[in-house]
């Protein structure tokens, strides 16, 4: 059988713990910040895990 590419920009977007959950950055924080509100960009700071649905999507990007 022969390997499987992992998707490079999979491999920049997400991130699998010890554990083997993934995580993600959160969305909206790159631009267009003076109109959010502080509350709003805060919220958006640090990373979460990839919802249950998406998944498989993201194993078989990465390779896993």
């Amino acid at each position: 059988m022969p390997k499987n590419k992992s998707h490079s920009g999979a491999g920049k977007r997400f991130r699998v713990t010890g554990s083997g959950k993934i995580l993600r950055e959160k969305a909206g924080k790159r631009h267009n910040l003076e109109k959010k509100a502080s509350k709003v960009t805060r919220r958006m700071t640090g990373t979460v895990e990839v919802a249950k649905n998406d998944v498989p999507r993201a194993k078989k990007l990465l390779g896993l």
